[in-house]
């Protein structure tokens, strides 16, 4: 087993008092694409977030501890971590167009955390950002140096932004939402990116996504997230294979499928909505739109181990099985 580049242990993180993370563990090893999944509201973001002491000024972490290659990093100085973000962690955003700074060109942008950790002069700064923009496949990578955020499609700038987390060669990488809103071919290709990437550099990496199909193409484990706690996670093949909560279940039931035979009849939802910060059910936070809630259902379920290398937050686990 390689060592974890990042450990989260037992999060917690409140919004003016109320809890938005709460308890959560997981790690990320050298090379190792780890998803962290769920619908909008379940927690994920904060989670990076926290990560990379980016939490807005309503945010706290209140328990648990991030630790980095062994370096407990919560709790450190706003200057310890400005020297730690861009050098040896770094975050691929969500909206790649709002993140990037539209009164400079892309080049610079990419070459300023070689300026800044690296201490390389401008001109060679300049010289890598050129051969990192060439290395995430956008053609023409001189001319594209000297342009700004406005005149590149979506895809372009997201690779922008890839090349902007991958420059310093960081021991971890935070891909938000990374494909969200790209035509599948655009998607394809940056998944491919970083599967290659990941191989080349040994960046653990730690996706954020809603999308179980982009799980099942990149991530070798997967950590299912619901209302501020994780209900099940594993390698990814397993829990393709076998699911042990009923919330993993419904989220794999609505991708779409391939062979046609539902292309007559529409894709399946997960009734009701994610609660609200402030409004968990007691007991098994899924339980408001779980159909297999009963009394014992009023007890929160442990995330306790369900098989090798397995651990889930079920009380009912040997009837999911049997769910359409």
């Amino acid at each position: 087993m390689k060592k974890p580049v990042l450990s989260v242990e037992d999060l917690r993180v409140a919004i003016s008092g109320n809890p938005v993370v709460d308890g959560v563990s997981f790690s990320v090893a050298e090379s190792e694409i780890v998803s962290l999944v769920g619908e909008s509201g379940c927690g994920k973001s904060m989670t990076a977030f926290s990560v990379m002491g980016l939490l807005p000024p309503v945010a706290s972490i209140t328990g648990g501890s991030i630790r980095l290659d062994e370096r407990q990093i919560n709790g450190l100085n706003a200057k310890a971590l400005k020297s730690l973000r861009g050098n040896d962690m770094s975050m691929v955003f969500q909206e790649p167009v709002a993140s990037l700074n539209p009164l400079m060109p892309v080049g610079r942008q990419i070459a300023e955390s070689l300026l800044v950790h690296r201490k390389l002069g401008r001109r060679e700064a300049q010289r890598q950002a050129i051969a990192m923009l060439e290395e995430v496949g956008i053609p023409e990578p001189a001319l594209r140096a000297r342009q700004y955020p406005f005149e590149l499609s979506g895809g372009m700038c997201q690779r922008v932004m890839i090349a902007m987390a991958l420059i310093t060669r960081p021991r971890l990488v935070i891909a938000d939402e990374p494909t969200t809103a790209l035509d599948v071919t655009i998607q394809a290709q940056i998944l491919e990116l970083m599967k290659r990437l990941r191989t080349e550099t040994g960046t653990a990496i730690l996706l954020i996504t809603h999308d179980m199909g982009v799980v099942a193409d990149i991530a070798d484990r997967v950590a299912v997230m619901y209302a501020g706690r994780i209900v099940e996670d594993g390698a990814v093949d397993d829990i393709f294979r076998e699911q042990k909560h009923p919330y993993t279940r419904m989220l794999l039931s609505t991708i779409p499928r391939l062979d046609g035979s539902d292309a007559k009849s529409f894709l399946p939802t997960i009734k009701g909505m994610v609660p609200d910060i402030g409004q968990w059910p007691e007991g098994c936070r899924f339980s408001t739109r779980c159909p297999l809630v009963d009394e014992e259902c009023r007890r929160m379920p442990p995330l306790a181990p369900s098989g090798p290398g397995r651990d889930a937050a079920c009380w009912h686990q040997d009837l999911i099985g049997g769910l359409a």
